[in-house]
């Protein structure tokens, strides 16, 4: 079984990534990008085969080591 985890920092948090990307855009000449918010996608390849199970351990990778809960948030999908 295979989970993508998309981690993303929180609505309100700096994104200095995000907005040196915003800003490199507007120097190629793509004026019309008003915001960027840069993030990760982690996709794990998993032994268990019971679907809730997996989401389950999945969150708990999430909140223990992929993610920094305190200004991240992520998605986890089971595929």
């Amino acid at each position: 079984m295979k989970a993508r985890v998309t981690v993303m920092l929180k609505n309100g948090v700096l994104d200095p990534q995000g907005e040196a990307v915003r800003h490199a855009l507007g120097t190629l000449g793509f004026a019309g990008v008003n915001g960027v918010r840069q993030g990760k996608v982690i996709e794990l390849d998993l032994a268990e085969t019971d679907k809730a199970k997996a989401e389950a351990d999945v969150k708990a990778m999430c909140e223990k080591l992929l993610a920094n809960t305190v200004i991240e948030g992520y998605r986890v999908e089971i595929l």
